[in-house]
């Protein structure tokens, strides 16, 4: 299990992506670290930027717990609420979206509900909490491997 709360800034997320990829690397691929590292860095730079509106000011806390299936990850923070836009699909058809038609920082969302599964999001009592899972191969498979 990992856990850790820091200040919602863009030093503070480096030190924290860097201190979760060092915390599950023995038991991911390194193609599976570079999706972790792109979806934690997408949704936690867009707390920074939107939710607190870059001013550091508020609290990231950053919660993953490994299971036999994959990754379980929640981020929650007391920020502005996150617009329903982003966790909507742009289209209903699978073909990716060209950057251009997509409104400014669609195209992160897009990679995000895109690479995450069992993405989700609520509000409850003034703080946003937004979960996702990372389907990992199992470890006894990559033991083996």
């Amino acid at each position: 299990m990992f856990h850790l709360s820091f200040p919602a800034s863009a030093i503070s997320v480096r030190t924290s992506l860097r201190a979760a990829l060092a915390r599950f690397a023995r038991v991911m691929t390194p193609d599976e670290a570079s999706t972790l590292e792109l979806i934690l860095a997408e949704v936690l730079n867009n707390i920074v930027e939107h939710s607190y509106g870059d001013t550091g000011v508020g609290t990231i806390t950053l919660s993953m717990v490994r299971d036999t299936q994959g990754l379980s990850c929640s981020v929650s923070d007391d920020g502005v609420p996150l617009p329903m836009t982003c966790l909507s699909e742009t289209d209903n058809n699978d073909a990716r979206p060209r950057p251009e038609s997509l409104p400014e920082g669609g195209f992160g969302w897009f990679l995000i509900r895109d690479l995450a599964t069992n993405l989700g999001y609520t509000r409850n009592d003034n703080r946003n909490l937004l979960a996702f899972r990372l389907t990992l191969a199992p470890v006894l498979e990559r033991a083996a491997g």
